[in-house]
């Protein structure tokens, strides 16, 4: 399975698009659409600049990745949306997060309804419940749901 332009849409609009590197909101540095990985070898840090065509170019490798996870995570079947939600979240938190939580647990057991409602409390990031996360999970939540 693979991201839908909706799921895609959805990843843009909470990354965001940097073509210079900055630290994100617990201090790592990121570039592109949340990239946080080294760039062509070279480990993000100040001054980093990158062209809009390899920004989309590090978000469709991040995406195959993701994609990739999911589908070796996940063991119920899934529709669209929730393929796409378990991507962006994982895209956002790492596979490793997706892979250790309560969502997939529920998800694996069958309990679609329960993991949706794990998704609102992914809303910190060091400690402190940032809106936009609230957002993110409540946007990912409805695209489970859809």
């Amino acid at each position: 399975m693979q991201t839908s332009e909706k799921g895609v849409a959805l990843i843009k609009s909470f990354e965001g698009l940097s073509l210079t590197a900055y630290k994100d909101s617990v201090g790592v540095w990121t570039i592109g659409y949340g990239w946080t990985q080294p760039v062509d070898g070279k480990p993000i840090s100040a001054g980093m600049f990158i062209k809009q065509d390899t920004a989309e170019r590090l978000l469709k490798t991040g995406l195959v990745s993701y994609e990739s996870d999911v589908s070796k995570l996940v063991k119920v079947k899934l529709n669209q949306g929730q393929f796409d939600a378990l991507v962006s979240f994982a895209y956002n938190l790492g596979s490793r997060s997706l892979s250790t939580s309560t969502l997939l647990r529920k998800l694996n057991a069958g309990d679609y309804a329960g993991a949706a409602d794990e998704f609102p409390r992914w809303n910190k990031a060091g400690g402190q419940v940032l809106a936009g996360l609230s957002r993110r999970r409540e946007a990912e939540r409805a695209l489970f749901l859809s």
